[in-house]
């Protein structure tokens, strides 16, 4: 099926087992199709059902080398106010037609703050996030409360909170930001609106109140526990606490106890302590460790995943793409694409994906490559 300017609709007549024979009728009955705006199955089954997930998306990485100085420049040349409301830039994948989409669901882009700057104050039902891959001296503030932003640190801005930001230091910087902007846009179901044009609160806790009222483990306060929420209360999870399970799950397997992912590959959920399931209804974020010398399995899953290295280095290959990444480098890993990455002197990852949303679908599945598959894993 194709579209025109005269005809929304375009019929091409199929060849193969199963078709019809291409006669002037069939191409009378096709063009009556058009007219009323009707496709026929036969003609479209093979893009429609496809044996296995085709996704548009291709497999794609960004270099946080070329990234920053561009951001940089952005900093020297576009203000932060209302209108544009942020100085972000975001990743757009080669196969999806110029939008600014990482991959059909997830939007991920950097932003730039220079020193002593603030952005606007907003809301919008899309949930977003923020990844700190390098720097400190800006605070969001989500819903009056301001957390503290630092290398390494995993922060929350669920669908429909007000949040702007502030750079108190003299320094600039560039943070990474993950939204599910596709998939609302694609279900039709956004809402934004603007709030003051200045964050009204410029103070500099070290941590937020959220933190101080839910980030303890294991412990929820009694005066909301048993109350679940879609995203989690936490405004920041930091990266001591995540550096920390990592070493711990790789100690562990030294010591002959479970708790890796397999030999050499630690891994960390980030999770809302309300429900213990994912930090927002559409958005799971991961922490990864490969230890020096590991190569994990091939690994297919349906929906598609953002990485960004934290620190360190390794060969990534998705699909028939293979690069070596490092520090802040970002790559795409489209939908049932096979994924594998090892490293030679070890490697921290980032991790965010739409797999929520597949999984209340009942439509996630995952294949490794030592031939075991899972449906709703």
């Amino acid at each position: 099926m194709t579209t025109t300017e005269s005809h929304p609709v375009r019929i091409i007549a199929s060849t193969g087992p199963g078709q019809p024979d291409r006669t002037p009728e069939l191409d009378e009955l096709y063009r009556g199709f058009e007219n009323e705006l009707l496709v026929p199955l036969w003609t479209e089954i093979g893009d429609l059902m496809p044996p296995e997930p085709r996704s548009a998306a291709r497999p794609h990485a960004w270099r946080w080398r070329n990234l920053l100085p561009l951001a940089e420049r952005a900093g020297a040349l576009v203000p932060v106010g209302r209108g544009g409301e942020r100085r972000a830039i975001a990743l757009a994948n080669p196969g999806l037609g110029g939008a600014p989409y990482a991959t059909p669901t997830l939007w991920a882009a950097i932003q730039y703050l220079g020193p002593r700057e603030s952005a606007p104050v907003h809301r919008h039902t899309q949930n977003a996030f923020r990844f700190v891959v390098e720097g400190e001296g800006v605070w969001t503030v989500v819903d009056g409360d301001p957390v503290a932003m630092r290398r390494g640190d995993f922060l929350l801005t669920p669908g429909w909170r007000f949040h702007g930001h502030h750079n108190q230091s003299d320094a600039p910087m560039a943070w990474i930001d993950g939204l599910d902007i596709p998939f609302a846009h694609l279900t039709g179901s956004a809402f934004f609106e603007f709030g003051p044009d200045v964050v009204d609160d410029h103070s500099t806790p070290g941590r937020s109140r959220s933190e101080r009222l839910w980030a303890h483990p294991g412990i929820a306060p009694v005066s909301a526990a048993g109350r679940p929420t879609p995203s989690s209360p936490i405004a920041a999870y930091r990266w001591e606490f995540t550096d920390r399970a990592l070493d711990d799950q790789l100690a562990l397997a030294d010591e002959g106890y479970p708790g890796v992912v397999e030999p050499g590959h630690a891994a960390v959920r980030f999770t809302n302590p309300t429900t213990g399931g994912d930090v927002m209804p559409t958005i799971r974020a991961e922490f990864h460790r490969l230890r020096p010398g590991t190569r994990t399995r091939t690994r297919r899953e349906v929906g598609s995943a953002v990485y960004q290295v934290f620190s360190g280095a390794g060969q990534v290959r998705v699909g028939d793409r293979e690069w070596t990444v490092e520090h802040g480098d970002l790559f795409v890993v489209p939908s049932w694409q096979p994924l594998t990455i090892e490293s030679d002197t070890g490697v921290d990852l980032f991790r965010f994906s739409d797999t929520p949303i597949f999984e209340r679908l009942h439509q996630h599945r995952v294949r490794v490559e030592d031939g075991s598959e899972g449906v709703d894993r």
